[in-house]
């Protein structure tokens, strides 16, 4: 696991008085509101754009919204891939600072199209991951393309990067870095909290490890292609998504092809997700004897927002996928 370095050095700031505000932040997400939080602590309470349950493709900037982004110190947020509606938004708040963490120097990146299901690739295969080297992370409002409403999956990057403990990491020395800057006279909170927070993704980390250790090379299918980050760093072996994308219904061609799979009794289990409609899922694996695992949550949706969501998300989701495997 690559742990964020956070600087020593911030300690010497003890003499220093303490703020009486946190800068005001807002997030777009549940897992990015959760790093923020963690790392800002009991100083603050980060802004949440989007509502429990919601989906980030579909956001819409409600007008108390936006002045919220208007009224902000900074905006994090995940980047236009997976929330596009939000960076026209950005272009028009008179330059509010805002940092894309899919854009962050360091982060692992992974492409659609990559995953074992797909003909020309082995899902273990990294050669289409990248870490981004960008000389810094802001986000000019405007300046992405805003064609990704729908969140149809070809081979464009994969947003679900927060699914890999490295990028959370990643994030989190970013968002204390982010912080410092703002009020240097809080950063000893900042660095311990960050510190703090980088400690319970490695021990969270480790646990799914033991956890899925044995599960590598039992073939799993997917309610959506989500879950490449999460598979690539715990080294599972998915072998199909019943829907490639969030948009659109899955294709008779394309169930015929996962039914095939699962018939072929290789495959171990079958995750339907939350939110989403399970009777596809349901209806494919009808009678092929592969089980049928618990709803994983990729985005959170179903966790109440706070600083804890992120450690709930992947302890949830390892423990769903060992019990199916283990045959629960």
């Amino acid at each position: 696991m690559r742990r964020a370095t956070i600087p020593t050095t911030a300690f010497v700031l003890l003499a220093l008085p303490a703020s009486a505000e946190a800068p005001a932040i807002v997030t777009d997400t549940p897992v990015v509101h959760s790093l923020v939080a963690q790392v800002i602590g009991d100083l603050g309470s980060p802004t949440l754009l989007l509502d429990q349950g919601a989906d980030a493709h579909d956001f819409q900037l409600r007008p108390s919204q936006l002045r919220s982004i208007q009224a902000a110190d900074l905006v994090i947020w995940t980047g236009p891939t997976l929330m596009p509606r939000l960076s026209g938004a950005l272009g028009g708040t008179d330059g509010t600072p805002a940092i894309a963490l899919l854009d962050a120097e360091g982060t692992l990146l992974r492409h659609y199209g990559t995953a074992e299901h797909d003909e020309d690739d082995d899902h273990g295969d990294h050669d289409a991951t990248e870490a981004h080297d960008h000389d810094d992370a802001h986000v000019e409002g405007g300046t992405h393309d805003d064609d990704h409403a729908g969140h149809d999956h070809g081979t464009g990057l994969d947003p679900h990067a927060w699914l890999d403990p490295d990028n959370a990491e990643i994030w989190i020395g970013l968002i204390s870095d982010a912080l410092v800057e703002r009020d240097p006279g809080n950063a000893v909170a900042y660095r311990a909290n960050a510190s703090l927070a980088l400690t319970r993704i490695e021990t969270l980390e480790a646990a799914i490890t033991r956890d899925l250790a044995d599960a590598g090379a039992a073939p799993i299918i997917v309610a959506h292609d989500a879950y490449g980050y999460f598979a690539d760093h715990f080294g599972l072996r998915i072998v199909a998504a019943v829907a490639d994308g969030d948009a659109a219904d899955p294709g008779a061609a394309h169930l015929s092809r996962v039914r095939a799979l699962l018939e072929s009794g290789e495959v171990t289990c079958i995750f339907p997700e939350v939110i989403r409609d399970p009777s596809p899922v349901i209806a494919v694996a009808d009678g092929t004897g592969a089980r049928i695992g618990g709803a994983l949550d990729p985005e959170g949706r179903a966790i109440a927002p706070g600083p804890l969501l992120y450690d709930q998300l992947l302890q949830n989701m390892g423990a769903t996928i060992a019990e199916c495997l283990a045959g629960g």
